[in-house]
């Protein structure tokens, strides 16, 4: 049951388990570790978390129905060894701040996530050497129909998810969050606190001393020496829920806290990738200019300026031109804001009031 959980828990935004997943390429790749192939996976990563998610879900399915127990047990022993390398990895290494083993709605640390897969682990060997008490719940033909029918289920819901939104928000850019709130650092975060010695010199003699306590003037810095430093109280790690949205002006200033706290109803339309819009498609450039008609703002929001400012350049109302301002967004961030390539948000001061992925934005127009 665990895995039909764990399994739908990512299928409502399958996209975040691919971004996950590309952290884990990236860090392999920066580790020297058979970097084409990670580059080539990293290219994948969407196809490969459909296919785990659904393999998740449907081998769960399938241990409960009983149905065909052998080779089942064996694919969730090759699946529970995969995810407790993934996860021993997050733990010991430390490049990666979480494996995302029940997406974004359940955050786990590494060591509550490296605990639970070594005791499905355990528990899933029981099953593999046990399998012989495992009886069928229905007929092969029944057992069969439904196995089907959930493998279907799962794809159609992540093919719903990809071409929409996810159907459980669980990221801080939900409809009715505070952006300007989440952006403000925790009242009780703590940062980690160091003491840093230096290196000085008195005749052959070499002692670490803090800057400025040294016994007497005598004792000379060495420069060419780096400081030691120790941490003496470690941090609770508390940061502000939204860390990194940062929009930037065409000069490159930070005009975060102007846009959002613009009075009023306004839109902000996040586009990834122009280029990879659908042929002759432009909802977007007629909610630009509806908007515009109305006399809504409309900023638009891209990690590529160039392409984005092409897009929107040419649009007019009555034979005037729009004034659309295009903005700069980290293309880390817009993963976390927007999981379509487009998404229009519509808000309200910095209140997130509705939002709209790829072809649900001509909703938006009526």
């Amino acid at each position: 049951m665990l895995f039909i959980f764990s399994g739908l828990v990512k299928a409502i935004d399958p996209l975040g388990l691919a971004y996950k997943m590309q952290e884990f390429f990236e860090a392999w790749t920066n580790s020297g570790i058979m970097p084409g192939l990670m580059n080539w996976l990293n290219g994948q990563a969407l196809i490969f978390s459909v296919l785990m998610i659904t393999l998740e879900v449907v081998l769960g399915v399938a241990l409960l129905l009983g149905w065909r127990k052998n080779i089942v047990s064996w694919l969730l022993l090759l699946l529970m060894l995969f995810f407790t390398f993934l996860t021993s990895y997050v733990l010991f290494s430390g490049k990666i701040r979480a494996c995302g083993c029940f997406g974004d709605c359940i955050p786990l640390t590494p060591i509550q996530t490296f605990t639970k897969d070594i005791v499905l682990l355990v528990l899933v060997l029981l099953i593999l050497f046990g399998r012989k008490y495992i009886n069928p719940l229905f007929s092969n033909a029944v057992n069969g129909t439904l196995f089907f029918i959930s493998l279907a289920a799962v794809l159609g819901l992540q093919w719903y998810v990809l071409k929409h939104l996810p159907v459980k928000d669980c990221l801080p850019f939900k409809i009715g969050n505070n952006i300007l709130e989440l952006r403000k650092i925790p009242k009780d975060a703590t940062y980690d606190k160091f003491l840093y010695t230096y290196f000085y010199k008195k005749g052959t003699e070499e002692k670490e001393f803090e800057y400025g306590k040294q016994p007497d003037s005598t004792w000379i810095y060495q420069e060419e020496k780096l400081p030691n430093k120790k941490l003496i109280e470690k941090g609770n790690g508390k940061v502000a829920l939204i860390n990194d949205f940062i929009l930037t002006t065409s000069g490159g200033n930070d005009t975060t806290e102007a846009v959002l706290s613009d009075k009023g109803e306004y839109y902000m339309l996040f586009v990834k990738d122009v280029g990879s819009f659908p042929e002759n498609w432009s909802a977007d450039q007629r909610l630009a200019i509806s908007a515009a008609e109305k006399g809504k703002k409309v900023f638009v929001i891209s990690s590529e300026r160039k392409k984005t400012e092409h897009r929107y350049a040419a649009l007019s109302v009555a034979g005037k031109k729009i004034d659309i301002a295009v903005l700069t967004c980290d293309a880390t961030a817009l993963k976390t804001v927007a999981r379509n390539n487009i998404v229009l948000y519509r808000m309200e001061g910095p209140v997130v009031k509705d939002k709209w992925g790829g072809s649900d934005i001509e909703k938006a127009l009526k």
